[in-house]
């Protein structure tokens, strides 16, 4: 808990004050008091730590959709001409390219951890300054 994030965290969850009637109400329930603290740190964790599986299980729904029952096309004529089935086609690419991304981030994340971050953050947190 840095100063980058403490200041962001602030910045971002006061932008919601200016929603009328419930802004301030929200932003207390989003701190979980008064001010941001441990609460806020501990549901802002969890949040990020949910958004990837909800961002995954809404891309599967997506796909299940889009292939199921396919997209439009601009000019409204169906035709099974000049279709290629999406498995194992475009599953065996999407698999590799994944892999690929997944392969990557784990080196840069294992061997290279502080490379994309901002040295203010290592600065502890401090409401004062």
């Amino acid at each position: 808990w840095g100063q980058m994030s403490f200041w962001g965290a602030t910045v971002i969850t006061n932008l919601l004050s200016a929603l009328p009637y419930i802004g301030n109400t929200l932003v207390q329930w989003l701190w979980g008091g008064f001010s941001i603290d441990n609460a806020t740190l501990t549901r802002f964790f969890t949040f990020h730590f949910l958004l990837p599986f909800l961002i995954t299980g809404l891309t599967l729904i997506h796909l299940l959709f889009l292939h199921e029952t396919g997209s439009s096309n601009p000019v409204g004529l169906s035709s099974d001409m000049d279709k290629i089935p999406f498995h194992p086609y475009f599953t065996y690419k999407d698999a590799f390219g994944f892999s690929v991304l997944i392969i990557l981030l784990t080196l840069l994340a294992l061997f290279l951890p502080n490379l994309l971050g901002d040295a203010e953050n290592f600065i502890p947190a401090n409401p004062l300054v």
